[in-house]
């Protein structure tokens, strides 16, 4: 059964979630706080994770930047109540994949986990564009049946492309997700290993057809 880590501190809220949860066949966890619900998402490696924006001590904010920081992929909904600014670029900058709004409907709320944990299941041990494959497993890279020579970041760089397929990506979102918030880089060093997976991968690096720049925002992988 997969496994749905719910962060929110209304204890009303997560046991109405917890019955919905177990009536659908999925196994609830539960955390009342941010930072207990970040300790849980590290180490239960839950499917799905719902949490709430404003939570005692960590916010729900932070704790979706620090498992991004983290790299852990694991899906995010956000639930926020009324008069939280949220909106599509905030989304990006804390790593979430959705949001939700309270109070919020049973059906919806399902419609969106399962939503979302469709997506994550179609991922391939594999991806490919052009004439450039990439095998996760392996984290091998090869264009046109040769080897490609990666650093590491480069490479991560590159899957978190692939994984975020013609999406707007703000620099600041690329560096916290791709380096970490604690690593002592700056949005230029984005700038800079994006022209070196341009130049390794494009087949005209002067007319880029995958690493798109986004003027005023970042860029964009379209494959």
């Amino acid at each position: 059964m997969q496994r749905i880590l719910v962060i929110d501190d209304d204890e009303n809220l997560r046991d109405t979630i917890g019955v919905l949860l177990e009536r659908e066949n999925f196994t609830p966890l539960f955390a009342a706080d941010g930072k207990n619900g970040f300790d849980k998402a590290l180490n239960l490696k839950p499917n799905l994770v719902l949490v709430d924006l404003r939570l005692p001590g960590m916010s729900g904010v932070d704790v979706c930047k620090r498992l991004r920081a983290d790299h852990v992929t694991t899906p995010i909904i956000v639930l926020s109540a009324i008069g939280d600014e949220m909106d599509k670029v905030l989304l990006l900058e804390i790593g979430a994949d959705d949001y939700i709004v309270k109070p919020f409907g049973t059906r919806e709320l399902l419609a969106r986990i399962r939503a979302l944990l469709r997506r994550v299941s179609k991922e391939t041990p594999t991806a490919s564009f052009a004439d450039v494959e990439v095998d996760f497993e392996r984290r091998t890279t090869t264009k046109t049946g040769a080897a490609v020579k990666l650093t590491p970041a480069e490479y991560n760089l590159l899957t978190f492309f692939l994984r975020n397929v013609d999406r707007p990506l703000t620099r600041d979102y690329i560096l916290n997700a791709v380096w970490g918030y604690e690593a002592y880089v700056n949005t230029r060093t984005v700038d800079a290993h994006v022209v070196r997976l341009r130049q390794k991968l494009e087949p005209d690096p002067g007319l880029p057809r995958h690493f798109l720049t986004v003027h005023g925002v970042g860029y964009r992988f379209l494959p």
